[in-house]
Protein backbone atom coordinates (compact mmCIF):
# COMPACT_ATOMS: atom_id res chain seq x y z
CA UNK A 1 0.00 0.00 0.00
CA UNK A 2 0.84 3.84 -0.51
CA UNK A 3 1.88 5.79 2.35
CA UNK A 4 -1.04 8.01 1.25
CA UNK A 5 -4.17 8.05 3.83
CA UNK A 6 -7.00 6.12 2.94
CA UNK A 7 -10.01 7.68 1.52
CA UNK A 8 -13.31 8.10 3.71
CA UNK A 9 -16.79 7.65 2.79
CA UNK A 10 -18.55 11.06 1.95
CA UNK A 11 -21.18 11.95 3.91
CA UNK A 12 -23.75 11.73 1.75
CA UNK A 13 -27.25 14.02 1.92
CA UNK A 14 -31.13 13.41 0.27
CA UNK A 15 -32.93 16.58 -0.39
CA UNK A 16 -36.68 15.72 -0.58
CA UNK A 17 -38.33 18.31 -2.38
CA UNK A 18 -41.50 19.50 -1.99
CA UNK A 19 -44.61 18.68 -4.33
CA UNK A 20 -47.96 17.74 -2.52
CA UNK A 21 -49.27 14.14 -3.54
CA UNK A 22 -46.37 13.42 -5.67
CA UNK A 23 -43.94 13.90 -2.97
CA UNK A 24 -45.07 9.83 -2.07
CA UNK A 25 -42.55 9.06 -4.42
CA UNK A 26 -40.23 9.80 -1.62
CA UNK A 27 -40.89 6.48 -0.30
CA UNK A 28 -40.15 4.70 -3.63
CA UNK A 29 -36.79 6.85 -4.02
CA UNK A 30 -35.97 5.93 -0.05
CA UNK A 31 -36.69 1.90 -0.75
CA UNK A 32 -35.24 1.55 -4.22
CA UNK A 33 -31.72 3.03 -2.29
CA UNK A 34 -31.80 1.04 0.52
CA UNK A 35 -32.09 -2.23 -2.01
CA UNK A 36 -29.02 -0.62 -3.60
CA UNK A 37 -27.11 -0.78 -0.31
CA UNK A 38 -27.14 2.95 -0.58
CA UNK A 39 -28.40 5.29 2.85
CA UNK A 40 -28.22 8.88 3.29
CA UNK A 41 -26.06 10.30 6.20
CA UNK A 42 -28.06 13.13 5.92
CA UNK A 43 -31.90 14.04 5.54
CA UNK A 44 -33.13 17.31 4.44
CA UNK A 45 -37.35 18.17 3.20
CA UNK A 46 -39.57 20.81 2.48
CA UNK A 47 -43.26 20.04 2.63
CA UNK A 48 -44.01 16.73 1.60
CA UNK A 49 -40.47 15.71 1.55
CA UNK A 50 -40.36 17.18 5.62
CA UNK A 51 -42.75 14.49 5.85
CA UNK A 52 -41.60 11.71 4.61
CA UNK A 53 -37.92 12.31 5.66
CA UNK A 54 -38.98 12.10 8.82
CA UNK A 55 -40.94 9.02 9.28
CA UNK A 56 -38.00 7.65 7.51
CA UNK A 57 -35.22 9.09 10.15
CA UNK A 58 -37.74 7.89 12.66
CA UNK A 59 -37.76 4.22 11.60
CA UNK A 60 -41.66 4.62 10.65
CA UNK A 61 -40.78 4.61 6.92
CA UNK A 62 -42.75 0.80 7.21
CA UNK A 63 -45.68 2.50 8.34
CA UNK A 64 -45.82 5.33 6.09
CA UNK A 65 -45.51 2.65 3.28
CA UNK A 66 -48.62 0.78 4.58
CA UNK A 67 -50.77 3.54 4.92
CA UNK A 68 -49.89 5.22 1.65
CA UNK A 69 -50.46 2.25 -0.30
CA UNK A 70 -53.84 1.76 1.23
CA UNK A 71 -55.06 5.61 1.30
CA UNK A 72 -58.66 6.28 -0.76
CA UNK A 73 -59.66 9.59 -1.65
CA UNK A 74 -62.74 9.74 1.37
CA UNK A 75 -59.64 8.90 3.96
CA UNK A 76 -57.91 12.33 1.93
CA UNK A 77 -61.10 14.05 2.97
CA UNK A 78 -61.40 12.60 6.08
CA UNK A 79 -57.79 14.70 7.63
CA UNK A 80 -59.21 17.56 6.20
CA UNK A 81 -60.73 19.90 9.28
CA UNK A 82 -62.54 22.77 7.07
CA UNK A 83 -61.24 26.66 8.59
CA UNK A 84 -61.66 29.71 7.26
CA UNK A 85 -59.19 32.01 9.48
CA UNK A 86 -55.60 31.70 8.22
CA UNK A 87 -56.37 28.50 5.36
CA UNK A 88 -58.66 26.41 4.31
CA UNK A 89 -57.79 23.87 6.18
CA UNK A 90 -56.73 24.22 10.05
CA UNK A 91 -54.44 20.67 10.19
CA UNK A 92 -54.98 19.67 13.45
CA UNK A 93 -56.45 16.58 12.47
CA UNK A 94 -53.96 15.84 10.59
CA UNK A 95 -51.19 17.02 12.36
CA UNK A 96 -52.55 14.96 15.36
CA UNK A 97 -52.85 12.08 13.10
CA UNK A 98 -48.77 12.58 11.80
CA UNK A 99 -47.60 12.81 15.41
CA UNK A 100 -49.75 9.77 16.69
CA UNK A 101 -48.35 7.70 14.04
CA UNK A 102 -45.12 8.66 12.53
CA UNK A 103 -43.06 11.41 13.99
CA UNK A 104 -43.85 11.85 17.83
CA UNK A 105 -40.03 13.00 18.76
CA UNK A 106 -37.66 15.14 19.72
CA UNK A 107 -35.23 16.30 16.90
CA UNK A 108 -32.14 14.89 19.11
CA UNK A 109 -33.41 12.17 19.42
CA UNK A 110 -33.11 10.93 15.43
CA UNK A 111 -30.78 8.34 14.76
CA UNK A 112 -29.10 10.63 12.07
CA UNK A 113 -29.37 14.37 10.67
CA UNK A 114 -32.68 15.10 9.91
CA UNK A 115 -33.99 19.05 9.10
CA UNK A 116 -36.71 21.10 7.07
CA UNK A 117 -37.40 24.10 5.94
CA UNK A 118 -40.33 26.43 6.24
CA UNK A 119 -40.55 30.47 5.75
CA UNK A 120 -41.12 33.37 7.84
CA UNK A 121 -44.54 34.43 6.53
CA UNK A 122 -43.50 38.27 8.02
CA UNK A 123 -40.54 38.71 6.65
CA UNK A 124 -40.26 36.03 4.04
CA UNK A 125 -37.38 34.54 5.15
CA UNK A 126 -35.68 31.34 4.91
CA UNK A 127 -36.35 28.91 8.16
CA UNK A 128 -34.34 25.78 8.85
CA UNK A 129 -36.23 23.79 11.69
CA UNK A 130 -33.73 21.38 13.41
CA UNK A 131 -34.58 21.55 17.44
CA UNK A 132 -37.63 20.69 19.21
CA UNK A 133 -41.25 18.94 18.11
CA UNK A 134 -40.18 17.06 14.94
CA UNK A 135 -44.35 17.06 14.30
CA UNK A 136 -44.40 20.20 14.61
CA UNK A 137 -41.46 21.27 12.62
CA UNK A 138 -43.69 19.07 9.45
CA UNK A 139 -46.95 20.96 10.18
CA UNK A 140 -44.86 24.02 9.56
CA UNK A 141 -43.00 22.86 6.78
CA UNK A 142 -46.15 21.54 4.99
CA UNK A 143 -48.45 24.56 5.85
CA UNK A 144 -49.29 25.77 2.16
CA UNK A 145 -50.06 29.12 2.23
CA UNK A 146 -54.46 29.60 1.88
CA UNK A 147 -54.59 26.35 2.23
CA UNK A 148 -53.26 25.25 5.44
CA UNK A 149 -53.18 27.78 8.88
CA UNK A 150 -49.65 29.02 9.44
CA UNK A 151 -47.90 27.34 11.88
CA UNK A 152 -46.65 29.64 15.50
CA UNK A 153 -43.60 28.98 16.22
CA UNK A 154 -41.41 30.74 18.47
CA UNK A 155 -43.24 34.17 18.02
CA UNK A 156 -43.21 33.35 14.31
CA UNK A 157 -46.00 32.55 11.74
CA UNK A 158 -44.69 30.05 9.48
CA UNK A 159 -45.84 28.58 6.48
CA UNK A 160 -44.22 25.76 3.65
CA UNK A 161 -40.93 26.05 2.79
CA UNK A 162 -42.13 25.24 -0.74
CA UNK A 163 -41.81 29.24 -0.88
CA UNK A 164 -37.93 30.10 -0.43
CA UNK A 165 -36.20 26.47 -0.66
CA UNK A 166 -38.38 23.56 -2.38
CA UNK A 167 -35.71 21.13 -3.04
CA UNK A 168 -33.34 22.25 0.13
CA UNK A 169 -29.88 20.78 -1.10
CA UNK A 170 -28.07 23.85 0.52
CA UNK A 171 -29.81 22.67 4.11
CA UNK A 172 -27.89 19.15 3.21
CA UNK A 173 -24.64 20.93 2.81
CA UNK A 174 -25.24 22.87 5.67
CA UNK A 175 -25.33 20.12 7.74
CA UNK A 176 -22.36 18.28 6.98
CA UNK A 177 -23.40 16.43 3.75
CA UNK A 178 -19.98 16.12 1.29
CA UNK A 179 -22.26 14.83 -1.57
CA UNK A 180 -26.27 15.55 -1.87
CA UNK A 181 -28.49 13.56 -3.80
CA UNK A 182 -31.74 15.51 -4.63
CA UNK A 183 -35.61 14.69 -5.85
CA UNK A 184 -36.96 17.76 -7.89
CA UNK A 185 -41.00 16.63 -8.30
CA UNK A 186 -41.59 19.53 -10.12
CA UNK A 187 -39.58 19.03 -13.40
CA UNK A 188 -42.20 16.82 -15.29
CA UNK A 189 -44.80 18.94 -14.62
CA UNK A 190 -47.72 19.03 -17.17
CA UNK A 191 -51.31 19.50 -17.77
CA UNK A 192 -53.35 16.75 -16.73
CA UNK A 193 -56.16 17.31 -19.53
CA UNK A 194 -59.19 15.88 -17.94
CA UNK A 195 -58.35 14.46 -14.56
CA UNK A 196 -58.59 10.62 -13.63
CA UNK A 197 -60.87 8.18 -13.23
CA UNK A 198 -60.89 8.62 -9.51
CA UNK A 199 -59.98 11.70 -9.12
CA UNK A 200 -61.63 13.01 -5.93
CA UNK A 201 -64.66 15.06 -8.12
CA UNK A 202 -64.44 18.88 -7.73
CA UNK A 203 -68.24 18.40 -6.66
CA UNK A 204 -67.06 16.57 -3.40
CA UNK A 205 -64.45 19.18 -2.49
CA UNK A 206 -67.24 21.60 -3.37
CA UNK A 207 -69.84 19.88 -0.18
CA UNK A 208 -66.86 19.82 1.90
CA UNK A 209 -66.36 23.45 2.02
CA UNK A 210 -69.90 24.19 2.32
CA UNK A 211 -70.31 21.94 5.11
CA UNK A 212 -67.39 23.61 6.61
CA UNK A 213 -69.07 26.95 6.51
CA UNK A 214 -72.33 25.26 8.40
CA UNK A 215 -74.65 25.35 5.08
CA UNK A 216 -75.74 22.99 2.19
CA UNK A 217 -74.36 22.88 -1.05
CA UNK A 218 -76.51 23.54 -3.89
CA UNK A 219 -78.98 20.90 -5.37
CA UNK A 220 -78.81 21.71 -9.05
CA UNK A 221 -78.31 19.49 -11.81
CA UNK A 222 -74.25 19.70 -12.11
CA UNK A 223 -73.25 22.05 -15.55
CA UNK A 224 -70.96 21.29 -18.13
CA UNK A 225 -68.28 24.17 -16.11
CA UNK A 226 -68.64 22.00 -13.04
CA UNK A 227 -67.66 18.89 -14.39
CA UNK A 228 -64.78 20.01 -16.39
CA UNK A 229 -63.71 23.42 -14.29
CA UNK A 230 -61.12 22.31 -10.93
CA UNK A 231 -62.20 22.57 -7.50
CA UNK A 232 -61.11 25.75 -5.77
CA UNK A 233 -58.40 23.63 -4.05
CA UNK A 234 -57.26 22.31 -6.90
CA UNK A 235 -56.69 25.65 -8.52
CA UNK A 236 -55.28 26.88 -5.07
CA UNK A 237 -52.56 24.16 -4.86
CA UNK A 238 -51.74 24.08 -8.33
CA UNK A 239 -51.28 27.83 -8.74
CA UNK A 240 -48.47 27.42 -6.28
CA UNK A 241 -46.80 24.75 -7.76
CA UNK A 242 -45.81 26.56 -10.50
CA UNK A 243 -44.39 29.34 -8.40
CA UNK A 244 -42.27 26.46 -6.59
CA UNK A 245 -41.45 24.98 -9.82
CA UNK A 246 -39.77 28.70 -10.80
CA UNK A 247 -38.31 28.85 -7.62
CA UNK A 248 -37.03 25.36 -7.65
CA UNK A 249 -34.96 25.74 -11.04
CA UNK A 250 -33.65 29.16 -9.63
CA UNK A 251 -31.79 27.49 -6.41
CA UNK A 252 -31.08 24.29 -8.10
CA UNK A 253 -28.99 26.75 -10.72
CA UNK A 254 -26.95 28.47 -7.86
CA UNK A 255 -27.27 25.08 -5.54
CA UNK A 256 -26.68 22.02 -7.70
CA UNK A 257 -27.11 18.45 -6.47
CA UNK A 258 -24.38 16.01 -7.24
CA UNK A 259 -27.33 13.76 -8.43
CA UNK A 260 -30.66 15.11 -9.37
CA UNK A 261 -33.47 12.68 -9.24
CA UNK A 262 -36.41 13.80 -11.33
CA UNK A 263 -39.71 11.18 -10.72
CA UNK A 264 -41.90 11.34 -13.94
CA UNK A 265 -44.70 12.49 -12.25
CA UNK A 266 -46.38 15.08 -14.46
CA UNK A 267 -50.06 12.62 -14.48
CA UNK A 268 -50.50 13.35 -10.99
CA UNK A 269 -52.64 16.24 -9.59
CA UNK A 270 -51.50 17.89 -6.59
CA UNK A 271 -53.84 17.26 -4.64
CA UNK A 272 -54.04 13.21 -5.76
CA UNK A 273 -52.79 11.39 -2.00
CA UNK A 274 -54.92 8.38 -2.73
CA UNK A 275 -52.66 7.52 -5.79
CA UNK A 276 -49.81 6.84 -3.49
CA UNK A 277 -49.14 3.40 -5.37
CA UNK A 278 -48.61 5.43 -8.55
CA UNK A 279 -46.01 7.75 -6.87
CA UNK A 280 -44.05 5.31 -5.24
CA UNK A 281 -43.23 2.63 -8.39
CA UNK A 282 -42.42 5.76 -10.00
CA UNK A 283 -39.63 7.29 -7.36
CA UNK A 284 -38.24 3.49 -7.39
CA UNK A 285 -38.07 3.63 -11.75
CA UNK A 286 -36.31 6.88 -11.43
CA UNK A 287 -33.61 5.71 -8.88
CA UNK A 288 -33.39 2.70 -10.86
CA UNK A 289 -33.21 4.66 -14.33
CA UNK A 290 -30.33 6.96 -12.19
CA UNK A 291 -28.38 4.38 -10.40
CA UNK A 292 -25.10 4.22 -12.51
CA UNK A 293 -24.80 8.17 -12.35
CA UNK A 294 -25.59 7.52 -8.27
CA UNK A 295 -22.71 5.21 -7.84
CA UNK A 296 -20.42 7.31 -10.40
CA UNK A 297 -20.98 10.16 -7.96
CA UNK A 298 -19.97 7.93 -5.01
CA UNK A 299 -17.10 6.65 -6.16
CA UNK A 300 -14.11 7.80 -3.66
Amino acid sequence: MSGGRRKTRPKLGIALGAGSARGWSHIGVIRALAEADIEPDIVCGCSIGALVGAAYVNGDIDTLEQWVAALGWKDVLGLLDISFNGGLIKGEKLIDFIRHRFVDHEFDTLEKPFACVATDLESGREIWLREGSVAEAVRASIAMPGLFRPSLRDGRLLVDGALVNPVPVSLCRALGADLVIAVDLGSDRQGRGHPPSDAIPAATWKQKLMNGFGLAAQRAAPTEDDQTLPSLIEVLTGSLQIMQVRIARSRLAGEPADVMLAPRLGHLGTMDYHRGAEAMAEGRAEVERMLPAIRHALEY
